[in-house]
């Protein structure tokens, strides 16, 4: 029934082979029914697709039967996957709706607040029954209280948190605010008040007096006369007199200035000003130093230091003294004679990548190679443009090729431009400052995209202006000069700082002297 065809078994008569044909022949024999089924038309069609390939590869034989087959059946089964796909929703998400007035409180009492910003937070718990209320309780005839203003606190809150109704503190506030802005308010003011007697227990107490320091030179008190808040202004006598301190360097001016009684960021202004015209490592140890620094001292005992004024270094025959100058809006260490200087390199124009370099170029839009009078940064359109350095604006509006240019004349045969701009914002004659906005970047003139088109010349002749370092002098004359040199003589007439600070100079003086000693110096022998 049976032969072994080298593929496996096969059954005798049947087409199929293999152990598959054995199974069917198995089947047949068993159930006489199975047979008849196998040999039908029906039986053939089964037959035929069971030997079909379902899974056709749709990448090989394109346009053929078997192909067509295949396509129908992948959009058979996509269809069928898609009829039992699920009904997709729109997600709905809930926006938080805004608190109301007893939301907020609910959630400032359950905030926690430090004592620095108010510390207002919380609330009273409710009495338990281990409480007794009084049925009479005394009425002291006035409180007497101190409240601080925290960091980004408001000068009526302080009040209100005192125990001060909202109406009365809105006009304190206000009265204030007349005469010193609540914003110029430290942080860290203490105010002293002292609330009266009331007429009903449950209203809050009348604000009676109201002291505290708006300034360094200046108190500000609130009574109540007749019914009446008034506010009254009590000056504070201020010594301006500047603090001037000597010394010897030693083996260190940091440390030396330091001792003497010279705050930090004074020695740091002293070096930095110093720096300009000697170099530190070259001021020897037995150099002196001269400081001058803003120094005011209040009637009531409390010292503010300020800002250094003067720096002096005098070392053998060689002496520099530097004095800070207001030109313009800007501060500037000026020598003794009169003369500023400023060095550095010029601030970038733009916030931009560069994108073109100076020199020879084929020009992109023209099609020939010429001289690239500049160097061009790439920035989006409308980035804002600055000025490169001080200067004088004197040219802006259309300029040829360069569309929107503004030109700019600075000190010593320098100038720069800028070109391209989308919109001009610097007026022809206007004093512009380094980082000021005098334009947006645009596209302008012969160009073909945003960028900006910048240009630096020295007496009229174009240069490189991403390899040039700038020395700004400025000199000072007439009316100028002569505050000057007032100026710098007054601060050379104080008197040097005595007392304990002087003791500190001179112990400096003495350490740095025994540091500097020999150590292997030859001892005396006795005679």
């Amino acid at each position: 029934m049976f032969r072994n065809d080298g593929h496996g078994f096969a059954a005798e008569g049947y087409a199929g082979g293999g152990s598959r044909g054995a199974l069917v022949a198995v089947r047949a024999a068993r159930f006489p029914a199975f047979g008849r089924l196998i040999d039908s038309p029906i039986g053939d069609a089964v037959d035929r697709l069971a030997g079909s390939d379902l899974v056709v590869d749709l990448g090989a034989r394109i346009g053929s039967r078997e192909w067509f087959r295949g396509l129908l059946t992948c959009l058979g089964l996509c269809t069928v996957a898609g009829t039992m796909a699920p009904t997709l929703r729109p997600i709905s998400f809930i926006t938080e709706l805004p608190m109301n007035a007893a939301h907020q409180e609910q959630a400032r009492v359950l905030g926690i607040s430090p004592l620095g910003l108010g510390g207002d937070t919380g609330q009273r718990i409710a009495a338990t029954s281990a409480v007794e209320p009084l049925t009479d309780t005394p009425e002291r005839p006035s409180v007497e209280l101190a409240a601080t203003i925290g960091q980004g606190d408001g000068f009526a809150r302080v009040l209100e948190r005192a125990g001060v109704s909202r109406a009365e503190a809105g006009k304190v506030a206000s009265m204030v605010d007349a005469t010193v802005p609540l914003d110029d308010l430290r942080a860290g003011t203490r105010m002293d008040l002292v609330l009266g007697r009331r007429a009903v227990k449950s209203d809050p107490r009348p604000l009676e007096t109201l002291g505290f320091r708006a300034r360094f030179d200046l108190k500000l008190a609130v009574e109540r006369i007749d019914g009446q808040l008034r506010l009254k202004r009590i000056p504070i006598a201020v010594d301006n007199t500047p603090l001037r301190i000597q010394g010897r360097v030693g083996s260190s001016l940091y440390r030396s200035a330091r001792a003497a009684g010279v705050p930090g960021d004074a020695i740091e202004a002293f070096i930095k000003a110093i720096s300009q015209k000697v170099a530190m490592r070259s001021i020897g140890s037995d150099a002196r130093f001269d400081a001058i620094i803003e120094h005011a001292r209040a009637e009531t005992g409390e010292v503010k230091m300020g800002s250094l004024m003067f720096a002096g270094i005098t070392d053998g025959g060689k002496k520099v003294r530097m004095l800070k100058w207001s030109s313009g809006k800007r501060d500037q260490w000026y020598e003794a004679s009169g003369v500023g200087e400023t060095k550095g390199m010029m601030q970038k124009p733009v916030l931009g990548h560069l994108t073109s370099s100076f020199g020879l170029r084929r020009h992109p839009i023209l099609g020939f190679s010429r001289m690239h009078q500049g160097v061009d940064f790439g920035a989006p359109m409308g980035a804002p443009i600055v000025a490169a350095t001080d200067g004088v604006v004197s040219f802006a509006g259309r300029h040829g090729g360069h569309g929107n240019y503004v030109r700019l004349n600075h000190s010593g045969g320098m100038a720069t431009g800028y070109a391209h701009m989308s919109r001009i914002i610097a007026r022809v004659g206007e004093r512009v400052r380094q980082g000021e906005l005098i334009g947006y970047v645009g596209s302008t003139g012969l160009s073909t995209g945003p960028h900006l088109h910048y240009e630096m010349y020295r007496n009229g002749k174009a240069i490189n202006p991403t390899s040039l370092k700038f020395t700004t002098v400025q000199l000072l004359a007439g009316r100028d000069l002569a505050n000057f040199k007032a100026k710098l003589n007054n601060l050379l007439s104080v008197r040097v700082a005595n007392g304990t600070t002087a003791a500190k100079v001179e112990k400096s003086a003495e350490a740095d002297a025994k540091a500097t000693e020999p150590k292997d110096k030859p001892k005396s022998k006795k005679g």
